[in-house]
C-alpha cells in the first residue's frame, strides 16, 4: 500500500515561504504595479523616452517578482493535492512526480530566500558587467570569452534580457574585454558576488608542450544608474575619442565613426561604448557608466577612510575569488565560501546559481559579524 508522506517537508517549505512573502511584501508590489500601470497608460508617456523606458522596466520587474512569489505559493498548494491524489489512487508514477516537484520547490524557495538577503543600497538595480583578460596570453583572452559566455548563458537560463555594450577582441583567441548589461530585478545584488579575479588552470590548447597553463581574468560588476546627479564631471576632466565599431579581426560592423571612448583624466577610468547606432547614444551610455563608477569610487574611498580611522583596513573580500580546474580532477571551487562543483562544463554553460547563492549567504554572514 502506497503511503506518501511529505507533510513535514511541505510544512517546512511553507514556513520559509511565509517569511519570504512577508519580506517581499507582495501587496506593496501590487500597489506599485497599479501606480506604474497608470503612468504607462498616459498617452504622453513616450514624449520622454528615457522616463518611459524607466517606467515600463520598473513595471515589468515588479510584475515578474509578483509572478515568482505567487507562483511558488500556488505550487505548494498544488503539491499537497498531488500527494493526496497519489495516496488515494496508490499511483507510484504520481508519487514520483510529487517527489520531483518537492525537490524543484526546495530549490526555488531557497533561491527566493537568498533574494531576501539582498538589501544593499543598489542591490535591486540592473547590473553592468565588465570582463577583462589578465595574465596568461591567449589562454587568458580565451578564458575571458568563456566567462562572458558563462554569464550570458546564466542570464538566458533565467530569461534576463542582456545588452552587450562593448567588446574588444584579442588578436589571437578570445577577447581583451567586454561590457554588457543584465536588465533584471536584483541583477546587481546577485552578480556583485562574482566581482573579483577568476583563475583558470588547464592544459593549454594553444601550446604544443601539453603543460598546465594558469590564466586570469577580472570581473567587475556595477549597478546600472539611470542618473548619478551626485557626481559632477567637468568637461575638461574627460577626453572623448570616436572610432569605428569593429568585430573579430577588425572587420567593420558600422561604416560610421559612432563608437565612443571616454577617458576620465583624474582617475584614468576608460569607458568604451559601440552598441548603439549613433555617436550621441554611445556617448550618453558611456557617461552614465562613468558617473556610476565615479559614484561607487567615491563611496569606496569614504568607506576606506572610515575603516582606517577605526583601525581596520583589512578588506573582507579577497581579490581572487574562484578557481576553475579543467585537468585531472575537474572542479570549480569558490575560495571564499568553499563551495565546489565537480562539472565545470555545466558551470561554463551557465549553471551558476549554487555558486552565486553560496556567495550571497557568505557575504551576508560576513556583513553581520
Amino acid at each position: 500500500m502506497l503511503e506518501l508522506d511529505l507533510s513535514a517537508d511541505i510544512q517546512a517549505l511553507r514556513t520559509t515561504y511565509d517569511t519570504i512573502s512577508e519580506v517581499v511584501d507582495v501587496e506593496t508590489l501590487r500597489a506599485e504595479v497599479a501606480r506604474l500601470e497608470e503612468q504607462a497608460a498616459d498617452p504622453d508617456l513616450w514624449s520622454d523616452q528615457e522616463n518611459a523606458q524607466k517606467v515600463t522596466s520598473a513595471l515589468s520587474h515588479r510584475k515578474a517578482a509578483i509572478r515568482k512569489v505567487s507562483g511558488v505559493g500556488q505550487r505548494l498548494d498544488d503539491l499537497e493535492v498531488m500527494v493526496d491524489l497519489a495516496n488515494e489512487m496508490e499511483d507510484e508514477d504520481a508519487a514520483a512526480e510529487a517527489r520531483a516537484e518537492l525537490a524543484s520547490l526546495e530549490k526555488d524557495v531557497a533561491d527566493l530566500e537568498v533574494q531576501t538577503l539582498l538589501d544593499g543600497e543598489y542591490d535591486e538595480r540592473s547590473a553592468v558587467v565588465t570582463i577583462r583578460s589578465g595574465a596568461g596570453g591567449d589562454d587568458a583572452t580565451d578564458f575571458a570569452e568563456m566567462l562572458m559566455r558563462m554569464y550570458l548563458r546564466w542570464a538566458e537560463r533565467h530569461g534576463y534580457p542582456v545588452k552587450v555594450m562593448d567588446t574588444s577582441y584579442a588578436e589571437g583567441a578570445g577577447i581583451k574585454s567586454a561590457t554588457f548589461e543584465v536588465d533584471a530585478p536584483y541583477a546587481y545584488g546577485v552578480l556583485s558576488v562574482e566581482a573579483g579575479t577568476h583563475r583558470l588552470a588547464r592544459i593549454s590548447p594553444f601550446g604544443s608542450a601539453d603543460k598546465r597553463q594558469t590564466s586570469f581574468a577580472a570581473v567587475e560588476v556595477i549597478p546600472l544608474m539611470e542618473e548619478a546627479k551626485e557626481v559632477d564631471i567637468p568637461e575638461n576632466d574627460i577626453r572623448v575619442d570616436v572610432f569605428r565599431s569593429s568585430g573579430p579581426g577588425g572587420q567593420s560592423v558600422n561604416t560610421t565613426d559612432s563608437a565612443v571612448r571616454i577617458t576620465h583624466l583624474p582617475t584614468g577610468i576608460v569607458i568604451s561604448m559601440q552598441n548603439e547606432k549613433s555617436q550621441i547614444q554611445n556617448r550618453a551610455a558611456a557617461m552614465r557608466v562613468l558617473q556610476t563608477r565615479l559614484l561607487l569610487l567615491q563611496k569606496e574611498q569614504e568607506a576606506a577612510k572610515k575603516k582606517e580611522l577605526a583601525g581596520t583596513i583589512t578588506a573582507s573580500w579577497g581579490d581572487q575569488i574562484r578557481s576553475y580546474f579543467l585537468y585531472g580532477q575537474q572542479l570549480v571551487k569558490d575560495l571564499r565560501t568553499g563551495f565546489e562543483m565537480s562539472q565545470p562544463d555545466h558551470v561554463f554553460d551557465g549553471d551558476l546559481d549554487g555558486l552565486i547563492n553560496a556567495g550571497i549567504r557568505w557575504r551576508k554572514r560576513s556583513d553581520d559579524e
